[in-house]
């Protein structure tokens, strides 16, 4: 073992003493000096990391040492103008507008610098796109039924048709957004009632799950009212008893059509009016997603296996999960208030 001594400090090689005030004066004035720790380390009798140490700590919350940024502040303000126009543009896409705007940098220059400006790459959001109008009604709807408890949406039996498609793989393009921005109308991807695919109507109420009924056409008025007689009645048997309900459906063509509502109104059936473009405000959607997430690494080959697999899915769905999702009804009414009628995370 080798010892230094000196008439300021000490140090054991290879242990550092606890550095003394004149040690850490010598070290501040020599290093002011512009001399190389090395021999900061000889004058002040200290070990040279003991010297690093000291001078790394005094200088947190300085002006930052090392290479100056090879962008300014203009050029990075253009680079948040770029990304903020073009969400769903990748990195290669706006680092191209980026130089092409004047701005000499690489590619992983302008990732870090959009991920210094708090930009992470997301799914979008899929939420339908409300005009004026539907946010108004939206608004007064939720402030009509803002002084509904659980237990009165406990008797509401919540029904809506889903898309299932045999790949679940394909999410579509991803969006840059920063914190607390999904649901900026730029970072949302506007969803489509509808598409071809293999259609499923379904229902459910705090109790549980009614029967799953598949549809094989489009949905008219007369094809709807099967689905009411066959599979509606049904399930408001096994989930209501004797009991009276409230049928809730969206205001999809079919559902609306002035020969459904004579039906549902011959059956004595009370509905819950629902403002147009708020799938947010229906549990069920919350319960196909659920059905989707379990059936991710599914991979039926046809469309009756795929029928078979949404079944099997459907079958193992708990009251206790369908009764979480009706309590949340209170939250979901005073979110679309605060959001002034707009979408909200639901």
């Amino acid at each position: 073992m080798v010892f230094q001594s000196s008439s300021i400090g000490y140090t054991i090689m290879g242990k550092t003493a606890d550095l003394t005030v004149v040690q850490k004066t010598t070290i501040d004035t020599l290093h002011k000096e512009g001399k190389t720790q090395k021999v900061i380390s000889k004058e002040a009798g200290c070990s040279q990391s003991s010297v690093s140490k000291h001078i790394n700590r005094e200088a947190k919350g300085r002006k930052r040492c090392g290479r100056k940024k090879c962008t300014s502040k203009r050029d990075n303000r253009t680079l948040e103008k770029i990304v903020k126009q073009n969400p769903f543009k990748n990195v290669g896409e706006i680092h191209k507008e980026w130089t092409a705007a004047g701005v000499s940098a690489s590619r992983t220059t302008t990732h870090r610098r959009m991920k210094d400006m708090g930009f992470c790459c997301r799914i979008p959001c899929v939420k339908p796109l409300l005009n004026h109008r539907q946010r108004q009604k939206r608004l007064a709807w939720a402030k009509e039924k803002q002084d509904w408890t659980a237990g009165e949406w406990s008797k509401v039996m919540f029904s809506d048709e889903s898309k299932f498609c045999i790949s679940f793989g394909n999410q579509g393009p991803r969006v840059w957004r920063k914190r607390r921005e999904a649901l900026h109308p730029r970072c949302l991807k506007s969803s489509v009632k509808f598409p071809q695919s293999v259609m499923v109507w379904g229902a459910m109420s705090s109790a549980g799950v009614g029967p799953l009924c598949f549809l094989r056409s489009r949905v008219n008025a007369a094809t709807y009212q099967e689905v009411l007689e066959h599979f509606m009645l049904p399930a408001a048997d096994q989930l209501f008893g004797d009991a009276d309900f409230i049928f809730q459906q969206d205001l999809a063509p079919a559902h609306s059509a002035k020969a459904t509502s004579t039906w549902l109104k011959d059956h004595g059936i009370p509905v819950l009016n629902w403002p147009a473009n708020s799938p947010d405000l229906n549990p069920i959607e919350n319960l196909w997603g659920i059905v989707k997430k379990k059936m991710q690494y599914t991979r039926p080959n046809n469309s009756e296996e795929l029928k078979a697999t949404i079944r099997a899915t459907w079958a193992i769905i708990t009251p206790e999960q369908c009764h979480r999702l009706i309590d949340s009804m209170p939250r979901r009414i005073a979110a679309v208030i605060q959001a002034k009628g707009g979408p909200t995370k639901y």
